[in-house]
Protein backbone atom coordinates (compact mmCIF):
# COMPACT_ATOMS: atom_id res chain seq x y z
CA UNK A 1 0.00 0.00 0.00
CA UNK A 2 1.35 3.37 -1.02
CA UNK A 3 0.92 6.35 1.26
CA UNK A 4 1.66 9.80 -0.06
CA UNK A 5 2.40 12.68 2.29
CA UNK A 6 2.88 16.36 1.46
CA UNK A 7 4.45 18.92 3.75
CA UNK A 8 5.89 22.40 3.66
CA UNK A 9 2.81 24.52 3.10
CA UNK A 10 2.19 27.68 5.04
CA UNK A 11 1.39 31.37 4.88
CA UNK A 12 3.72 33.79 3.15
CA UNK A 13 3.56 37.27 1.74
CA UNK A 14 3.54 37.88 -1.97
CA UNK A 15 7.05 37.66 -3.34
CA UNK A 16 8.07 35.05 -0.81
CA UNK A 17 9.14 31.45 -1.26
CA UNK A 18 8.13 28.01 -0.06
CA UNK A 19 9.35 24.50 -0.75
CA UNK A 20 6.84 21.67 -0.67
CA UNK A 21 7.90 18.10 -0.06
CA UNK A 22 6.24 14.90 -1.25
CA UNK A 23 7.22 11.56 0.19
CA UNK A 24 5.70 8.15 -0.29
CA UNK A 25 6.01 4.89 1.55
CA UNK A 26 5.57 1.59 -0.23
CA UNK A 27 7.07 2.61 -3.55
CA UNK A 28 10.22 3.94 -5.15
CA UNK A 29 10.16 7.32 -6.88
CA UNK A 30 12.68 6.12 -9.45
CA UNK A 31 9.88 3.99 -10.89
CA UNK A 32 7.02 6.45 -10.42
CA UNK A 33 5.75 9.55 -12.11
CA UNK A 34 5.13 12.32 -9.59
CA UNK A 35 3.07 15.42 -10.17
CA UNK A 36 2.16 18.45 -8.11
CA UNK A 37 -1.38 19.73 -8.57
CA UNK A 38 -3.21 22.54 -6.83
CA UNK A 39 -6.79 23.45 -6.16
CA UNK A 40 -7.88 26.95 -5.28
CA UNK A 41 -11.22 27.59 -3.54
CA UNK A 42 -14.05 27.17 -6.02
CA UNK A 43 -11.70 26.05 -8.76
CA UNK A 44 -10.86 22.72 -10.35
CA UNK A 45 -7.66 20.92 -9.50
CA UNK A 46 -4.91 21.78 -11.96
CA UNK A 47 -1.48 20.46 -12.79
CA UNK A 48 1.49 22.57 -11.71
CA UNK A 49 4.53 20.43 -12.52
CA UNK A 50 5.54 16.81 -12.93
CA UNK A 51 8.57 14.56 -13.11
CA UNK A 52 8.59 11.13 -14.72
CA UNK A 53 10.29 8.03 -13.41
CA UNK A 54 12.99 8.71 -16.00
CA UNK A 55 13.53 12.22 -14.66
CA UNK A 56 11.85 14.28 -17.38
CA UNK A 57 10.19 17.38 -15.98
CA UNK A 58 7.45 19.69 -17.12
CA UNK A 59 6.15 22.92 -15.62
CA UNK A 60 2.91 24.51 -16.71
CA UNK A 61 3.05 28.06 -18.04
CA UNK A 62 1.93 29.67 -14.77
CA UNK A 63 4.80 27.93 -12.97
CA UNK A 64 7.61 28.46 -15.47
CA UNK A 65 10.36 30.67 -14.16
CA UNK A 66 9.00 30.64 -10.60
CA UNK A 67 8.45 27.00 -9.60
CA UNK A 68 10.84 24.09 -9.91
CA UNK A 69 10.10 20.43 -9.40
CA UNK A 70 12.97 18.14 -8.56
CA UNK A 71 13.43 14.80 -6.91
CA UNK A 72 15.94 13.20 -4.58
CA UNK A 73 16.03 9.48 -5.30
CA UNK A 74 18.15 8.76 -2.22
CA UNK A 75 15.54 10.37 0.01
CA UNK A 76 12.62 9.10 -2.10
CA UNK A 77 11.22 12.61 -2.16
CA UNK A 78 9.98 15.10 -4.73
CA UNK A 79 10.10 18.80 -4.02
CA UNK A 80 8.36 21.81 -5.45
CA UNK A 81 10.29 25.00 -4.88
CA UNK A 82 8.09 28.04 -5.33
CA UNK A 83 9.59 31.50 -5.65
CA UNK A 84 8.07 34.92 -6.25
CA UNK A 85 4.75 33.68 -4.94
CA UNK A 86 1.60 35.52 -5.96
CA UNK A 87 -1.76 35.84 -4.25
CA UNK A 88 -3.23 33.70 -7.02
CA UNK A 89 -0.93 30.84 -6.03
CA UNK A 90 -3.08 30.38 -2.92
CA UNK A 91 -4.40 26.82 -3.03
CA UNK A 92 -4.17 23.37 -1.57
CA UNK A 93 -1.24 21.62 -3.21
CA UNK A 94 -1.47 17.89 -3.82
CA UNK A 95 1.13 15.30 -4.72
CA UNK A 96 0.08 12.61 -7.17
CA UNK A 97 2.17 9.44 -7.51
CA UNK A 98 1.29 7.20 -10.43
CA UNK A 99 2.58 4.45 -12.68
CA UNK A 100 1.36 1.16 -14.11
CA UNK A 101 1.24 0.04 -10.47
CA UNK A 102 -1.58 2.44 -9.73
CA UNK A 103 -2.34 5.98 -8.64
CA UNK A 104 -2.23 7.61 -5.21
CA UNK A 105 -2.84 11.11 -3.91
CA UNK A 106 -1.79 12.79 -0.73
CA UNK A 107 -4.08 14.77 1.53
CA UNK A 108 -2.69 18.10 0.38
CA UNK A 109 -0.85 20.98 1.99
CA UNK A 110 -2.27 24.49 2.19
CA UNK A 111 -0.41 27.44 0.71
CA UNK A 112 -1.71 30.92 1.49
CA UNK A 113 -0.13 33.94 -0.16
CA UNK A 114 -1.16 37.33 1.17
CA UNK A 115 -0.68 40.75 -0.39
Amino acid sequence: QVQVVESGGGSVQAGGSLTLTCTASGTDFSTENVAWHRQAPGEQRELVASVTGGGSRIHVDSAKGRFTIFRDIDKNAVYLTMNTLKVEDTAVYYCHVYSRRGSDWGQGTQVIVSS
